[in-house]
């Protein structure tokens, strides 16, 4: 679409937390606006949908809405986006391991600022699927990096933590 709808869409988006929990009807109503102006194939009108549906807790409204827009092609940094927050809804609604299925080819995507993202929820459904040190291993190596000491030990530790080995120096 064009930069003046991402602009409109951001904005709406910005005034999310200004909705209580009764007013979640009038939220999904201003993005079902903007929605209505995209071309009736846009894959961007599903996945806003179900942003606004999943935001305002109804993850299983969002799921459907989320698979539309990846089978009409939403790719990219939205595409991602889609795709974490379908494997959340999913974990929510019962079924982490379609999650779990979802998210293991993001680990080998192209880096961006999404990838503590996609490892944290992935760490969330392994675990609802009792495979917490997968998922531990998953959150301390995103962690890692962004340590001021201790970098490498910690990137060992979670390594460690699936493969087994001696312990790091």
């Amino acid at each position: 679409m064009n930069e003046d709808w991402e602009a409109r869409a951001e904005a709406a988006w910005a005034t999310f937390d200004s909705y209580e929990e009764d007013r979640a009807a009038e939220f999904r109503a201003v993005i079902d606006a903007l929605v209505a102006e995209l071309p009736d194939d846009s894959p961007l009108g599903p996945f806003e949908r179900a942003c606004a549906w999943d935001s305002t807790g109804h993850s299983d409204r969002a799921v459907p809405l989320y698979r539309e827009a990846l089978a009409r092609g939403l790719a990219g940094y939205k595409g991602r986006r889609a795709r974490i927050q379908l494997s959340s809804s999913l974990r929510n609604i019962g079924r982490p391991e379609e999650g779990v299925q979802l998210l293991t080819p993001e680990l080998v995507a192209p880096s961006d600022e999404l990838d503590d993202a996609v490892r944290a929820c992935l760490a969330l459904c392994l675990a609802d699927l009792g495979r917490e040190r997968e998922g531990l291993a998953l959150v301390i190596g995103a962690l890692a990096p962004h340590l001021p000491r201790y970098q490498r030990s910690m990137a060992n530790y979670a390594r460690l933590l699936v493969e087994p080995g001696e312990p790091p120096a």
